[in-house]
């Protein structure tokens, strides 16, 4: 059962994680049966369930970082337990696709097969599938840990094609997709410092943490001026305007900030004798 850890013991800490992974789809249903999600309800139910889905994605790949950063073991227990959720999320967001096209299974073929942001994430869910079939402690040992964890690495590419898929399904409105960029680099930074050997370092948190805040508001200056001939200093300068909407780089700046200092407030607290 998800409630309990490794040595067969109840955990309270997995039984509230499993209660908060059901929150964002009990949330939508009951918006949906309530008529809270606008003109097009399922529509909007299926881009909600897939933008957590993403979400649960990043959260797990969260999991290793926090484990070393905050000095807490026992949080990798909780990496399966997510990862499954997040490939749950995905199947669903896929089903209610289906459900949204009346069932009409060939042209929900179709339209996976010839538009390529649903070929994207039809990838990424396959991705997704494999890894959550592998995820048993049984698979683990019948594939053997080598190739296991060789395996397991494929959530990077599931999570880089769902940023993609998220960004070309939003069209004109890409500031979430660009938060998700952001915080996706910033995982993907942090485990290529711990492949460096790097990880330890006192100045890791704080350097991730500007580079983040920095990345992303010039990958978004760079898209803007792309897509929409939008000047780039005009697009940097609105990081700097809190009279409006938070910028994509701002929120993930202040992940990654709050992230920083929870890392250095663990690591200056005072070891038990």
């Amino acid at each position: 059962m998800p409630w309990y850890d490794a040595a067969g013991r109840f955990s309270w800490l997995k039984l509230a994680v499993l209660i908060l992974l059901c929150v964002p789809a009990a949330l939508i249903a009951a918006d949906y049966i309530a008529g809270e999600l606008g003109p097009r309800p399922l529509n909007e139910a299926v881009h909600q369930i897939g933008n957590w889905a993403l979400r649960l994605i990043l959260i797990s790949l969260a999991v290793t970082p926090l484990r070393a950063l905050l000095r807490w073991p026992r949080v990798v227990q909780l990496r399966r337990m997510i990862g499954v959720a997040a490939f749950v999320y995905v199947a669903a967001h896929l089903l209610l696709y289906v459900v949204d096209e009346n069932f009409a299974m060939i042209k929900v073929v179709v339209e996976i097969a010839i538009r390529i942001y649903l070929t994207i994430g039809f990838v990424a869910l396959l991705i997704l599938a494999a890894l959550a079939i592998t995820s048993t402690d049984a698979m683990t040992r019948r594939l053997g840990g080598r190739i296991w964890r060789n395996l397991h690495r494929a959530v990077y590419l599931a999570a880089l094609l769902s940023v993609i898929h998220f960004f070309m399904q939003s069209k004109a409105n890409v500031n979430e997709p660009w938060i998700m960029a952001g915080l996706f680099a910033w995982l993907m930074l942090w485990r290529v410092a711990n492949w460096r050997g790097k990880a330890g370092r006192i100045w890791l948190p704080a350097a991730l943490a500007i580079g983040a805040v920095f990345g992303t508001a010039l990958g978004e200056a760079v898209y803007y001026a792309i897509e929409f001939r939008a000047p780039m200093d005009r697009v940097l300068a609105m990081n700097l305007d809190f009279s409006g909407d938070l910028r994509p780089a701002v929120i993930v700046g202040a992940i990654s900030a709050g992230l920083a200092l929870l890392a250095y407030g663990f690591r200056l607290r005072p070891r038990a004798p």
